[in-house]
């Protein structure tokens, strides 16, 4: 795998070679690469990395974000109401749920 970094105003481009057989050998592969590129592993790991993220991302990760937040759902209410509706003795307000509908509705910009 190529791994492209950019390291000041020069770029260093490092292969990065992995096997459970080769032990700590991707490790000095890496060292030598650097040292080849006149850079050393300390220096590189102490440069911040910048990264540019498009505001459509920062969206979409926010609206993930409170996508993944609790709703708080009160267990017992919904428990009740359901029980309601088993028995038969919820009875829906028709005249209260369309008043609510034209509200919202009012409320919405064109």
């Amino acid at each position: 795998m190529k791994v492209d970094s950019k390291l000041g105003t020069a770029a260093a481009k490092v292969d990065i070679r992995s096997s459970k057989s080769e032990g700590s050998a991707p490790a000095q592969g890496l060292q030598k690469d650097l040292k080849a590129k006149g850079l050393d592993a300390q220096s590189v790991a102490k440069k911040p990395a910048n990264v540019d993220v498009s505001e459509r991302a920062q969206l979409m990760a926010k609206a993930k974000n409170i996508a993944s937040q609790a709703m708080g759902v009160d267990e017992a209410k919904v428990a009740r109401m359901q029980k309601m509706i088993d028995e038969g003795k919820y009875k829906v307000d028709a005249d209260a749920v369309a008043d609510r509908l034209l509200e919202e509705h009012m409320t919405i910009p064109d």
